[in-house]
């Protein structure tokens, strides 16, 4: 504490100094309850002025004024507003808040048979809903926004590993994340949005850019929208339409404020395992908007990644009759594996200006743009700018990870620091890999781990696959400047083939992304460039089922490429390859178990050819578009980044071989259109959409590798979804065709039904249904559906698929898959 009032002292003496020109007095005090414990992030107004403050985590405040005569009125969720008269004449002046708790009124009912009184002033504010939306969809402001996540406890070791934090302190409280943001945020139609960041500051990060994040989560739709990391479905607002449907409401009483009615009202949810809010909200009769919300999230109400989350809402009456959100503060909380966390993330919202007049250009491809010097700003600048005064223990965090920053960045620090990484330890060598850093942690070289290196297959026995890779940071700051690589050896132990191949990539300081690849040297490839199969996967099919499901050539590669972002949702990307290929036969059969009905097959299709590929050459290019309309971007100083739209992705592919170029045996010419999209219903699931088509318009020679291959699945393991088909054989369909066409469609239900069935609701399902689809020919077609269950253990998704194929064939099986497929 003492600490925190030197702080404020020498704060105060330079800003007094600075502002001796505009004639300001700080004024600053704590806010409390009557009690004395802190009320944190009390709103603070000056009552006339649009003028006002938030207090910190530990209830200071801090606000400068010019001299003269003024009301104070200090607001805190569930407290009676406090107002106080205030002299100002040139001096510093303190002056605090003792809230207390708010009376409240409740009003005489009579026993009839009229309904709940809450239910009334509920459904009237259900029927202005559209009204309340329309007030509050246009407008700009300034937001300050300040993020901070906590430990309280945290284990000493974690999977064999000392957790260490690096930064000296040996306590198990400590900050890990602490910004502030500075942004304008403008808003039209609840659709259209931008945000410009004026200043940004990251604790222990002089490049880093804070969160802005501005949003205001709005109770008056029907769903708030949270993010899908903390429930892809949204949660159901105490105001929605079809609220009465989820929720029962109490009155607990009224209150007078300003001359303003205002009842609070207790939030009940009906049911356990739905996506609900519980705790109060407070009503501004006859404005009939909201005046606070103080509601709680936790893991019964289908909350993903953290185990509570409050959400408190205080607004501010900005025009007659329309009230604007002043203040929003999360507070998450999560246990997991030990590590005991907790945070809070506040937004403080000044300086509206509602239906502004917007230019045609308001609203531009740029989501969120951070002004090129936001993130340079000295301390002088945030001690005067900040509407919430740093805590003590927040400006010994600034403190403390600034000097840790410069520390690490000496090269003497960094060397001694990366001897201790870089040690080689058989856990790494074996399980995760090996890394080293050098040269200030902007070279790093890595090597694939020997889970990651050992294979079999029949063609080449035993196989060694070591992979070293390198990265190279050239430039510093956020600068996308970069050089890439990998060097492959592959070795087959039984055939004695040894194919080393190597690739790199160039990424320029470009603001949108672009990058040069090129590669050279022998491969080893699947006859499907899209290498549906994993050597893994093939691995143990092999060794435990005696099935080699990769069919493989070897190849001498060369590779030439450029991608790009065009900007406007476009990008580019053209591509040259050349290929000698040679065939690869089986040479061994071995096998962990050997199947007296089953065989290795040979090593090639033989759904398409009777016999391997002879030696030839292949030399194509190819050229692709990739398109997303309404795509916007976050600008940095340095760099573009693409954010996406809620629009669908088209793409386009042609590829032409190069007859007789080195020697080049192919002479074909073929393209793809393709489309993917995704809706979101909310309570009601996401359905996934990806659609195709394409063909030959030349086939005069196409090699079997350059057939149109469709990933199929032989394995019990799911392969990709909504890009894959879960029980075709792997090549069966593989043509020339001039024409074909694919589908894929998947529902999923993300809890609803499964929400509602006692036990299972607990283990938080997701019911999946989809289908898969491709077309040829007549003879040559596949249609499979399936039924399936996802977000088993947060990570494994199951499926029940069976598909039909032209002659009555019938292939049913069951697929296991994984988060992220």
């Amino acid at each position: 504490m003492r600490w925190y009032f030197l702080r404020v002292g020498i704060v105060y003496f330079i800003v007094q100094l600075f502002s001796l020109q505009g004639n300001c007095t700080l004024i600053r005090g704590k806010v409390a309850d009557k009690d004395g414990h802190a009320l944190p992030f009390a709103s603070i107004l000056v009552i006339g002025k649009g003028k006002g403050v938030t207090a910190n985590g530990e209830g200071f405040y801090e606000i400068e004024l010019q001299p003269g005569v003024y009301r104070l009125s200090c607001q805190y969720v569930g407290y009676a507003t406090q107002e106080k008269q205030i002299q100002v004449e040139g001096y510093a002046v303190t002056l605090d808040f003792f809230l207390e708790k708010q009376e409240l009124v409740l009003p005489t009912i009579t026993v009839s048979n009229k309904e709940n009184p809450a239910n009334r002033l509920i459904r009237e504010m259900i029927r202005r809903q559209e009204q309340n939306q329309t007030n509050s969809e246009s407008f700009n402001c300034d937001v300050y926004s300040k993020g901070q996540l906590r430990l309280r406890d945290f284990p000493s070791r974690f999977l064999s590993q000392k957790v260490d934090f690096e930064d000296g302190d040996s306590s198990k409280k400590k900050i890990l994340y602490l910004s502030e943001t500075i942004s304008r945020f403008s808003q039209q139609n609840q659709k259209e949005k931008k945000i410009v960041v004026v200043s940004s500051k990251v604790s222990g990060n002089t490049d880093g850019f804070g969160l802005a994040v501005p949003d205001q989560y709005s109770l008056y739709k029907n769903l708030v929208l949270t993010g899908t990391q903390l429930n892809p479905r949204g949660f159901v607002s105490p105001l929605a339409s079809n609220a009465f449907s989820f929720y029962r409401y109490k009155l607990l009483g009224t209150f007078s404020e300003n001359e303003k009615l205002i009842s609070r009202i207790k939030v009940i949810p009906k049911r356990k395992g739905e996506p609900l809010f519980e705790g109060e909200i407070s009503i501004v009769q006859e404005d009939w908007q909201l005046h606070s919300v103080e509601l709680l999230l936790n893991k019964s109400q289908q909350l993903e990644l953290v185990d509570t989350l409050r959400f408190v809402q205080l607004y501010q009456e900005v025009d007659r009759g329309r009230w604007m959100l002043a203040s929003q503060v999360l507070y998450p909380a999560a246990k997991k594996f030990g590590f005991d966390a907790f945070g809070s993330f506040i937004n403080v919202y000044s300086r509206y200006q509602l239906n502004p007049a917007w230019n045609k250009r308001a609203f531009d491809r740029f989501l969120l743009r951070y002004e090129d010097s936001s993130n340079k700003r000295t301390s002088l600048y945030w001690d005067t700018i900040r509407p919430i005064p740093l805590t003590a223990e927040e400006q010994i965090d600034y403190v403390k990870k600034d000097s840790l920053e410069k520390r690490r960045m000496d090269p003497r620090y960094l060397d001694s620091l990366n001897k201790i990484r870089n040690k080689f330890t058989l856990p790494k060598l074996i399980l995760t890999g090996q890394t080293i850093l050098t040269k200030g942690n902007k070279f790093s070289l890595s090597l694939n781990p020997l889970l990651e290196q050992v294979a079999f297959t029949p063609a080449e026995g035993m196989v060694l696959q070591p992979v070293l890779r390198f990265q190279s940071k050239l430039d510093s700051g956020t600068s996308r400047r970069s050089i890439s690589g990998a060097l492959t050896i592959r070795t087959g132990l039984l055939n004695g083939h040894i194919n080393p191949y190597f690739s790199t990539n160039y990424t320029p300081a470009t603001q949108l992304r672009s990058n040069f690849f090129f590669g050279i040297g022998r491969q080893v490839l699947q006859f499907n460039p899209q290498s549906p199969i994993t050597d893994r996967g093939n691995t143990l099919s092999c060794l435990l089922f005696e099935q080699n499901r990769i069919k493989s050539y070897e190849a001498f590669v060369f590779r030439l490429g450029y991608n790009t972002a065009l900007g406007a949702g476009l990008s580019l990307g053209l591509n040259f390859r050349f290929e000698n290929r040679k065939a690869l036969n089986n040479s061994t059969s071995y096998t962990w178990v050997n199947k007296t009905d089953r065989a290795y097959t040979p090593n090639y299709p033989v759904e398409l050819s009777s016999s391997n590929i002879l030696n030839h050459q292949l030399a194509d290019v190819s050229f692709s578009l990739r398109w997303q309309p309404g795509t916007r971007y976050i600008k940095l100083p340095e760099r573009i980044v693409n954010v996406g739209s809620d629009k669908p992705v088209f793409s386009f592919t042609y590829s032409q071989a190069l007859k007789n170029v080195f020697k080049s045996d192919g002479k074909y010419s073929k393209w793809k259109i393709g489309v993917t999209d995704s809706y979101n219903f909310g309570l009601k699931g996401l359905l996934r959409i990806r659609l195709a088509t394409g063909g030959f318009l030349n086939r005069d020679s196409v090699p079997l590798p350059d057939y149109i291959h469709f990933n199929g699945n032989n394995s019990q393991l799911a392969s990709e979804y909504l890009n894959s088909f879960q029980v075709l054989p792997v090549y069966q369909l593989s043509h020339t065709e001039k024409w074909y066409g694919l589908g894929h469609l998947e529902y999923n239900l993300r809890g609803l039904l499964t929400n509602k069935i006692p036990i299972v609701k607990k283990l938080k399902p997701y019911l999946i249904v989809g289908v898969n689809a491709c077309y040829v020919s007549k003879e040559k077609n596949h249609v499979e559906w399936f039924v399936g269950v996802d977000n088993l253990l947060k990570q494994f998704r199951i499926d029940y698929v069976t598909g039909y194929q032209p002659g009555g064939v019938v292939i049913s099986g069951i697929r296991i898959g994984f988060k992220g497929m």
